[in-house]
């Protein structure tokens, strides 16, 4: 009988509860939408039906849109999780990726309209 308590107290010391391992049904859920968020940009790709900088918009879009899904669906992250550093871990990263991309594409906008034209320096010579 002692043997029986010793067991289940070795089950318990490697068993958490503490958070949120998530579902068939929402693992179901998550697959499900990431496939349907990936199909459409494809499709929109391969058929070529809008502008490129219209898909391309899109495709940012989508890819934010599946990043959330994942991150709730495969990664369990919420304002409840590891009480809430998770969530201000993830605000500082994505505070830190907008500047830095941000940054980035108004350097080079800046540096495109600001370089001489290639036909202007032909014709200083």
């Amino acid at each position: 009988m002692s043997g029986h308590n010793t067991h289940d107290a070795h089950l318990d010391d490697h068993h958490d509860d503490s958070g949120y391992h998530g579902s068939y049904r929402d693992y179901l859920i998550g697959f499900i939408a990431s496939v349907v968020l990936t199909a459409i940009p494809f499709a929109l790709v391969m058929t070529g039906v809008l502008p490129v900088q219209a898909t391309a918009i899109i495709i940012v879009a989508f890819a934010a849109i599946q990043m959330v899904v994942h991150m709730v669906y495969f990664l369990h992250m919420n304002s409840k999780s590891e009480g809430g550093w998770n969530m201000l871990a993830l605000i500082f990263t994505l505070i830190i990726v907008v500047i830095a991309v941000a940054g980035s594409i108004w350097v080079m906008w800046h540096l495109n309209t600001n370089m001489m034209p290639v036909h202007t320096m032909q014709g200083m010579g």
